[in-house]
């Protein structure tokens, strides 16, 4: 994909419309064909202009005259975002253009039509006939993990125009045109619930087939299909045969077109040099086994037999509508040296998630083993035990190469590791750091923000969450790229506010709520990751685990909370839209959970509540809090259903009340007032179960008070009562922090939006166990699972690639940038920077719908100055620490003020 220019209106003064999307991407090819949506930004950049109307029209292929297929007419609108096509049904595997023009407030004339973006649409679900999915032999053994690979030929008699080649797998796969690698280092198709649904990519083939002979080649690994998933490393979750699919579409010279899908006809199947993949445990090669015969020889190779048709597929085939995974940069070996055990072993400098390219070569037949892992111990071995789920196990993320006596550069095909040191060990010759790079991969998401400070352990913390959202921004938003990979929903309903500001994410999101919803138990439950990691392939044990862990608030709550947070910060309404139905849901399994049943902690609460006992939600299985300072795996476990009641009940009272706002931001009036009725009584049934007498909040701890002050659940009488006590519980842990992952997000915000910044700023720039900064001065390049992420032994210990903590940057964005959206999508923007903790200087950005919005503000002396700068298209209330306020719009504006003298504008 390549961005549409802007090259005819390049010199445009007036308003007009640049950087056109669809669907969150720029000129996508293989669409789903309902309703497209588009979005553009405003130019020219820092013009005093706001967009009050626009017009679309979209044309098949490029003629916009005597192809047009829909003109919105003149739309009054301030939005450049959320534009849904509505005109006649479009057809699949074409080609299709758009542009737009806007009015300005400023001019009764519109402003020039936009440069033309495209977008393509791919192939429907009903053209994936089931005798196009073909495979290979049944595999030998349970534990066969040995890639499947195809091959086809295809003759054509003249050459091609125009061509597209629509394909898909069960497992992840390599398409292949007479050796033109088409797939490259992507991990497709993403996971989804693969009993349900599974992604096609659309390539562009035109320049790949030839007049004449042409092969066809495809290679599938195991995947999240086959491989191992979970933190019980199931294999075979989804099924135990690899099989692929392919529909390709070729516009001759001569005029004719040909229509070519994987079949029984010409097809083969066969074994490959990859003779095991794994996406946890890695991969193995063996360079003896030639690729070339089945990459692009005339003959089929005599070790392959006719492909057979998949016995059963009753999957859906839908779009990929998402980046994919793919190579998004390249690290250098910073260092390479000998162990004490004579192994190689090379750190990267920089802990991500990937694979390694290297350089190798020895007698035929010797294996080298690659391992990759986090850490190193203090005796400079690599570290393999530290991953506490794993300590009884072999290690896993060990890729093995089995040489030809050829100098190979290696590069596996269908796994990903979480890493930052590599073990080399079978390799007769000495690496140099110019023999091995880092291939990090990650959704293809572009970056969406920045910052850094005086600080630069602020500055590195932000690197560090950077990482780690890149790291788990795979093929669903992962927990870590390690032990599990799970898409736990906990850890992205905490982060998604500081996601947005990190990454591009709508798209990725959109797939994972989508993906949440088709796995959505049908009481409404929601399983604890996304994809569940269930199928009617792996047997009782699995499925009822999954199932009774269906049933956590905080996790279940992403269901309501991230399409909120999604609405908040990019203003999409279509996802409130197309989740509605799973939030409803959702809300009415704990209303009915409430109802109709009694957990441990009823008895403790009933007489306190009376009639609201029917709103107390203490039922089933919790995580609770998760990992607060100190507690381990055990506790934690034991933690959830102890507390569980606290938590819950919040959780309850805070996602009714945020379905009552979406119902109402959908025109849903009676489901607005019913949801807001049931909040106010979850609220006064929480009030009067878990507030004491003597104004303590639950078990008395800082995560009771944050949740019960950020949810709005203290009446406002005792809020501040319940701030001094949080400061006190805070003060008396020496200012440290005692919260795990569903209250650390809300901690700072908590505290500053109730006047205590001082205490906020002090836990921010703490630097000792347990805080942000501990990670940090330990040389930490991403964001642990635990706040101690070291045992007192000093062995690492946990998961060292957890983004779920470092949702604090969401908050060096929204206070100490002080850029938040005051309407959904930074309609308006408001800017009100919190200035503390010794920082002379803070600076950063964020991309919004608009466009960007960047702050900078340094204090030298006496003085501060506060740059900032509002994108053409909105505006901007500024808030001073003075109190005073400042609609400003579009532009750069600075603000200026002394310890004597007030704000004033100078710029």
């Amino acid at each position: 994909m390549t961005p549409n220019s802007d090259v005819t209106i390049s010199n445009a003064t007036g308003l007009h419309a640049l950087r056109l999307r669809t669907d969150c991407l720029v000129d996508p090819i293989g669409i789903g064909v309902e309703n497209p949506e588009f979005s553009w930004l405003l130019g020219p950049r820092g013009a005093d202009l706001i967009q009050v109307a626009y017009m679309v029209q979209v044309a098949e292929g490029e003629d916009f005259t005597d192809a047009l297929l829909w003109e919105s007419g003149r739309i009054e609108s301030h939005l450049p975002y959320g534009v849904r096509y509505a005109g006649a049904p479009l057809t699949a595997a074409t080609a299709y253009s758009w542009r737009v023009r806007v009015w300005s407030d400023k001019d009764d004339e519109p402003g020039p039509w936009s440069e033309a973006a495209t977008f393509e649409t791919g192939i429907d679900n009903e053209r994936w006939s089931a005798d196009s999915w073909i495979t290979g032999p049944e595999p030998s053994s349970p534990n066969d993990d040995a890639a499947l690979y195809l091959r086809g030929d295809l003759t054509l008699p003249a050459a091609v125009v125009r061509g597209r080649a629509h394909a898909t797998a069960l497992g992840w796969y390599r398409l292949f045109v007479n050796g033109v690698d088409l797939t490259g280092p992507s991990l497709v198709p993403r996971w989804t619930p693969f009993d349900d649904v599974v992604e096609h990519q659309t390539y562009d083939v035109t320049e790949a087939f030839r007049t004449g002979h042409n092969v066809v080649a495809i290679a599938v690994g195991d995947g999240r299909f086959r491989g191992r998933l979970g933190f019980l490393n199931r294999r075979r979750v989804y099924g135990d045969r690899l099989a692929a699919s392919m529909q390709v579409e070729l516009d001759l010279a001569d005029g004719t077109t040909v229509t070519w899908e994987t079949g029984k006809e010409n097809w083969f199947a066969g074994p490959g040099r990859i003779t095991g993949s794994d996406p946890k445990y890695g991969e193995r090669v063996d360079y003896r086994i030639s690729d070339e015969d089945w990459l692009d020889g005339h003959d089929v190779p005599s070790r392959f037999t006719p492909a057979e048709i998949l016995p059963q597929h009753p999957r859906r085939v839908i779009s990929e509508e998402v980046p994919r995974v793919g190579e998004v940069e390249r690290l250098a070996a910073q260092r390479v040296w000998r162990s004490p055990s004579g192994k190689q072993l090379v750190d990267f400098g920089q802990n991500a998630a990937g694979v390694v390219r290297v350089r190798l070569s020895g007698p035929a037949g010797s294996t080298v083993t690659l391992t990759h892992s986090e850490l190193t111990t203090a005796d400079g071995e690599l570290d393999t035990e530290y991953i506490q789920a794993n300590k009884k196990r072999p290690w896993f993320q060990r890729d093995q190469v089995v040489l030809d006596g050829v100098e190979r550069w290696f590069q596996p095909w269908f796994t990903i590791h979480g890493f930052r040191y590599l073990e080399v060990d079978g390799l007769t010759s000495d690496l140099t750091i110019d023999d091995v790079e880092f291939v990090v991969l990650s959704s293809r998401l572009s970056t969406t923000g920045s910052f850094s400070c005086s600080d630069q352990r602020l500055t590195q913390l932000w690197q560090n969450v950077f990482w780690s959202t890149r790291s788990n921004f795979t093929d669903t938003a992962t927990d870590c790229p390690t032990r599990e990979r799970s898409g736990w929903t906990g850890d992205i309903q905490v982060f998604t506010p500081a996601a947005t500001g990190i990454l591009d994410s709508q798209a990725f999101l959109r797939r994972y709520m989508s993906n949440m919803a088709i796995d959505q138990r049908p009481d409404g439950r929601v399983l604890p990751f996304v994809p569940g990691e269930i199928s009617s392939a792996v047997g009782r044990v699995m499925v009822t685990l999954a199932e009774t862990l269906a049933n956590s608030a905080g996790w279940g709550d992403v269901a309501v909370r991230t399409p909120w947070d999604m609405y908040r910060y990019y203003g999409d309404t279509r996802v409130l839209e197309e989740q509605y139905t799973a939030m409803c849901r959702w809300v009415g399994h704990m209303e009915r959970e409430a109802r109709t049943k009694k957990g441990l902690q009823r008895r403790f609460v009933r007489t306190r509540v009376g009639h609201l006992e029917r709103y107390v939600l203490d039922s089933g299985f919790h995580w609770g809090e998760w990992l607060r300072p100190g507690e381990t795996f055990p506790l934690n476990i034991l933690e959830g259903p102890r507390r569980g009641a606290v938590v819950a009940t919040a959780y309850f009272a805070s996602s009714a009340r945020l379905l009552a706002q979406i119902a109402e931001v959908l025109g849903r009036q009676d489901d607005a007032t019913r949801y807001t009725h049931l909040a106010d009584n979850v609220r006064r049934a929480w009030q009067a179960a878990f507030i004491r007498a003597d104004g303590r909040i639950g078990t008395d701890r800082q995560d009771d008070y944050v949740r019960a002050l950020a949810f709005d659940l203290v009446p406002s009488t005792q809020r501040p009562a319940a701030t001094a006590r949080l400061v006190d519980l805070i003060e008396d842990a020496g200012d440290h922090l005692g919260t795990g992952f569903l209250s650390t997000p809300l901690l700072l915000a908590t505290l500053v939006d109730n006047g205590r910044s001082d205490v906020a700023f002090r836990l921010l720039m703490q630097d000792t166990s347990p805080s942000w900064l501990h990670q940090v001065t330990l040389g930490a390049t991403t964001v642990w699972e635990t706040w101690e992420g070291y045992g007192s032994d000093g062995r690492g210990e946990a998961s060292h690639n957890h983004y779920a903590f470092g949702a604090v940057v969401g908050w060096l964005r929204e206070s100490l940038l002080g850029i938040t959206p005051l309407e959904p999508g930074y309609r308006r923007v408001g800017i009100a920077p919190v200035i503390g903790g010794a920082l002379s200087f803070a600076e950063g950005s964020v991309e919004t719908p608009f466009g960007t919005v960047s702050v900078q503000w340094r204090v030298d002396g006496p003085t501060t100055v506060l740059d900032t700068e509002i994108p053409t298209g909105t505006d901007a209330r500024v808030q001073l620490p003075d109190g005073r306020v400042h609609d400003v719009g579009p532009g750069r504006h600075t603000f200026e003020w002394t310890t004597s003298q007030p704000a004033r504008l100078v710029g």
